[in-house]
């Protein structure tokens, strides 16, 4: 029975570090586990936040009624001699889910959310997997004594998931192992971006390429051997990036050397870091692989989610033909207040008739649609109050003042347009207010409810108990 428990206790600490690392890297993350011991016990699940809820006709096609996952499993004396075999992603919708097996679990596949601003899952796939590793190697140990290192050991993962990534990748692509060397590459991101010339932050790319093909690229210039800047002098390099900002040259490094300045083609197998000031993008191949940011790496694309709002645009009084116009325009608004790097307002007012909103007035609205209009409109979202766009996708007003009356949920540390937002749309029906803050989250509200609200989720709790089988868990046991 102890052995059972501290099994229990270990299933819970890797996915409670899990969950914690993957929040940090992604946002708020919940993780799950279906597995099963032995090649004859019966599947179970451990979803204490309801990861999993609404697959269940999937999750019971693949586990009841096919014994393939079974089945497709190697032999007892391969699993000795492999160790552990990794388990690929199930691509279920909304979910990213990778596992594996080994002698002393038969079969693990864990869960995550995909969230919809994701640069590539390929980190979060091989943080997955590390974890099926981890409980693997606890569960051989026959004890909880080493469990608490599992769960620190995943929550701060990030770094690790993306160098198997990159890793994995140019493997790929090159057929053989890479002799790229990848941990340098992540280190002078965050290094270089956190480096500032004269008070600015760094602009520009930095392309990473197999030492043996660098000789091959064609340069626009080449450092003497000797005299090759080291890539871990993160202040010379912020220096050169100087001469490839606002242009298609990048540098090229080998991993170790800044080799000199190229331009135009270059090979598949590469690493391009993206400085775009104190935040940037990691790409191989041309590919996201993930963001920077404050000196850690984030799964973000860096661009705002608005489906509520483009959900909210589709269930208004708006003509279901312009949803998608007006959508475009909103977005390219709050697109040119996150690069220029100030917060304005949007009132989208898709009513019949305009609600009467205190602000400049325009003897003639504008049609946003037109591009040197746009152009206008995003210049007067500077301009300190609420830009009034009307069904029409015309801007009607500007420096529009938002009032109403204290209401609940109003968060005093988020500043005045969020709370003025909250009470304005609390007494006006048929509005949809768009924020976006000066250190860019954007906020959609509606109805005096913020509905790009961030969802806390129950802290699960460190009791072990037997988690349920997959037809007790379907039932609701």
């Amino acid at each position: 029975m102890i052995d059972e428990i501290a099994k229990y206790l270990s299933i819970f600490r890797v996915l409670d570090g899990l969950r914690k690392g993957l929040s940090l890297y992604s946002g708020p993350s919940r993780a799950a586990l279906i597995y099963a011991e032995k090649p004859d016990a019966p599947v179970c699940v451990y979803d204490p936040q309801f990861l999993l809820h609404g697959h269940e006709p999937r999750l019971e096609e693949i586990y009841l009624h096919s014994q393939r996952w079974r089945r497709d499993s190697p032999d007892v004396e391969e699993m000795q001699f492999l160790g552990h075999i990794p388990v690929g992603n199930l691509h279920l919708s909304g979910l990213v889910s990778f596992g594996g097996r080994s002698r002393s679990i038969f079969y693990q596949m864990w869960f995550t959310e995909h969230h919809p601003n994701m640069c590539s899952i390929g980190p979060v796939e091989r943080w997955l997997q590390h974890a099926a590793w981890l409980l693997a190697h606890d569960f051989a140990s026959e004890g909880a004594f080493i469990t608490g290192a599992s769960r620190y050991a995943l929550q701060g993962y990030a770094v690790h998931a993306i160098h198997d990534h990159i890793h994995e990748a140019l493997n790929v692509r090159l057929g053989r192992d890479t002799h790229m060397m990848v941990y340098p590459i992540l280190d002078a991101a965050l290094g270089i971006s956190k480096t500032s010339e004269e008070g600015l932050p760094p602009h520009g790319a930095l392309v990473f390429s197999e030492p043996e093909e660098v000789e091959q690229i064609n340069c626009l210039v080449r450092f003497p051997a000797l005299e090759m800047p080291r890539l871990q002098n993160y202040k010379h390099v912020r220096k050169l990036l100087q001469a490839v900002e606002d242009s298609d040259r990048k540098l090229l490094s080998d991993g170790d050397h800044i080799v000199g300045i190229c331009c135009g083609e270059l090979p598949q197998c590469r690493v391009t870091t993206d400085f775009h000031g104190r935040q940037g993008f990691l790409r191989i191949a041309g590919e996201l692989a993930c963001s920077f940011s404050d000196g850690n790496f984030q799964s973000s694309t860096r661009k705002p989610n608005l489906v509520q709002l483009e959900e909210s645009l589709l269930g208004s009084k708006l003509d279901q033909s312009l949803v998608h116009v007006m959508f475009k325009i909103i977005m390219n608004i709050v697109d040119g207040a996150r690069e220029r790097r100030h917060g304005c307002t949007l009132v989208i007012d898709v009513d019949d008739q305009l609600h009467e909103i205190p602000g400049q007035k325009l003897e003639h609205p504008i049609d946003l649609q037109k591009s040197e209009f746009m152009e206008l409109g995003k210049s007067l979202s500077k301009v300190d109050g609420a830009l009034h766009i009307g069904a029409d996708l015309h801007l009607h007003a500007f420096a529009c003042l938002l009032d109403g009356r204290s209401v609940p949920g109003e968060d005093r540390s988020r500043g005045a347009r969020f709370n003025s937002a909250l009470r304005f749309t609390a007494i006006h029906q048929n509005l949809i207010v768009v924020v976006v803050s000066s250190d860019r989250p954007v906020s959609v509200f509606e109805g005096g409810v913020e509905l790009t609200a961030t969802c806390e989720w129950k802290p699960v709790c460190e009791i072990p108990s037997r988690p349920p089988t997959l037809i007790e868990w379907i039932n609701g046991r």
